[in-house]
């Protein structure tokens, strides 16, 4: 049964989730993006490094989804992707705003990890701590890149979520869908789809061009396809906002290992 308490150790592995993504992001970043780097000189073709770049990052978020603190706090690590959920009814208010605070907050720190890790070479041109910024096309087509990757990954999410067979692969497919994007799609709006990620990437870099897009269209796109997800569920398969269900589930109660109707 769910409690009026906000529940801060899930929060707190809210924050260790986004931590790690950034510290993966700035790592494999530097050493695929930085000219020093025996990596980039072993792989002068960018779409090749994008590649590299979005296999890395998609086992990086597959190992946060099943990782033991991905399945307690339900791997959110995204904003946009917990108030998404928040307008499903799938969370609480005060549990929504303390994890939307701890994912800027852990982002943050990751980040700043890693500036003070590999200073310049992280920081600097051209890796510019992975910022994410709107490619060469302008500002419209990065918004409106932004509002469909992230309306399709939460589709797909919440679609997967209604299937027994499927819903315990979710982690699976978002790494995959990752990988995509980061290797086609990032060109034209630096693939963020998650507005702490792309602050956490801003402040070190001292870069905030376009930020607004990362912060409203992944919104909007997600909730987008929540609504289109309400239309056309059937109301008593209400969903839970976390895949696995080992330990008793502060979003719905449950105790079983299954995944979300």
């Amino acid at each position: 049964m769910q409690t009026t308490r906000v529940h801060w150790p899930e929060a707190l592995m809210e924050a260790l989730g986004l931590g790690l993504f950034m510290v993966s992001a700035g790592v494999f970043g530097t050493l695929l993006e930085y000219p020093g780097s025996p990596l980039h000189q072993a792989l002068p073709s960018a779409f090749g490094r994008r590649a590299v770049m979005g296999l890395a990052m998609g086992l990086t978020a597959i190992g946060l989804v099943y990782s033991p603190w991905g399945r307690r706090s339900g791997a959110h690590i995204n904003p946009a992707f917990t108030l998404t959920f928040f307008r499903l009814g799938r969370v609480r208010g005060r549990d929504a705003a303390a994890y939307v605070g701890a994912q800027f907050a852990g982002g943050l720190a990751g980040a700043l990890a890693v500036a003070a890790l590999l200073g310049d070479s992280f920081v600097a041109p051209p890796v510019t701590a992975v910022a994410t910024l709107p490619g060469p096309a302008g500002l419209a087509v990065a918004f409106g890149c932004e509002l469909a990757i992230s309306f399709a990954l939460v589709l797909l999410v919440l679609t997967l979520g209604r299937s027994e067979r499927l819903g315990k692969y979710t982690g699976l497919f978002v790494g995959a869908v990752l990988f995509l994007y980061i290797t086609f799609e990032a060109p034209l709006s630096g693939m963020s789809m998650n507005p702490a990620r792309t602050l956490a990437s801003a402040i070190p870099a001292r870069s905030f061009q376009g930020l607004w897009i990362y912060f409203v269209a992944p919104l909007t796109g997600m909730l987008l396809a929540s609504e289109i997800h309400v239309r056309h569920t059937v109301p008593a398969r209400r969903g839970c906002a976390k895949l696995f269900h080992r330990l008793p589930c502060i979003f719905c109660g449950g105790g079983a290992v299954r995944p979300v109707d």
